[in-house]
């Protein structure tokens, strides 16, 4: 495999798979595929955005570098639920693969094995990850976020959002954090850990979006899947973030 460094970015080309726009987009989650598309253009890597949708193929689905799938209410991941079982080995196959994804609440417990509901249901999951999720039945966990990013990234930092949601997910022995809470609760309150990092993909229950305010994780998507597709070191030219930067602290101060 030929190994070189490229900050000019002009020969690249990304697709990147926006899982089910119509039905997993709630709390603003459609801005980080708006942001991944800007960071991408900005820099001159040639983008495309393709929505994968109910009755989309598995080709389709593998046509794709980058994915990205926001949350939804009960309704809406009912039916995605059904539909990806559809593509359930191709998408399981691309993530080991490394083939790098951001999965939001809803998107994120559909990795897992199961979600336990309030009244004991065990509902079966993809099966992807070695985690899963329960609803306890008692308060939600809603509020600003902030969270110290895990040394698995290969980044460091404080990373803050909001997050919503009445699922604990706890995460198995293959699967590490995507960091620790220093603020809020987090995707398994008891254990003051947010969302989680497999390989190249993140699951996480910021909402928000996640990343207009946290542009870090937009660029380490955007390098992992240059590095998966053409095989060699990417390096991307930086972009002025100070805006980005002044909201994380702003909001920091205000928690």
């Amino acid at each position: 495999m030929k190994h070189t460094t490229n900050r000019q970015n002009k020969k690249y080309q990304l697709t990147i798979g926006w899982l089910y726009p119509d039905l997993m987009n709630i709390y603003g989650d459609r801005g980080n595929v708006i942001v991944l598309e800007k960071r991408c253009k900005d820099r001159g890597i040639n983008v495309t955005v393709r929505e994968i949708g109910v009755g989309s193929t598995e080709k389709d689905l593998q046509s794709c570098d980058l994915l990205m799938m926001g949350g939804a209410q009960d309704m809406q991941q009912e039916i995605v639920a059904k539909d990806l079982q559809k593509k359930k080995k191709a998408f399981a196959q691309m993530i080991e693969d490394g083939v790098p994804g951001l999965y939001i609440c809803g998107g994120f417990q559909y990795l897992g094995q199961y979600y336990k509901t309030a009244d004991g249901t065990k509902l079966p999951q993809l099966g992807v990850l070695d985690m899963y999720t329960e609803n306890p039945g008692r308060e939600r966990l809603i509020g600003n976020i902030a969270v110290e990013l895990s040394p698995e990234l290969g980044i460091t930092g404080t990373i803050v959002g909001f997050e919503n949601h009445g699922g604990r997910t706890i995460l198995g022995k293959s699967i590490k954090p995507l960091g620790k809470v220093l603020k809020g609760y987090g995707s398994n309150d008891s254990a003051q850990e947010e969302g989680a990092v497999y390989k190249n993909s993140i699951g996480t229950y910021f909402h928000g979006p996640i990343l207009p305010k946290n542009p870090m994780i937009a660029d380490w998507l955007i390098e992992k899947a240059l590095e998966k597709k053409y095989g060699e070191k990417v390096m991307l030219t930086p972009l002025d973030d100070s805006l980005a930067a002044s909201a994380r602290e702003a909001i920091l101060a205000r928690m």
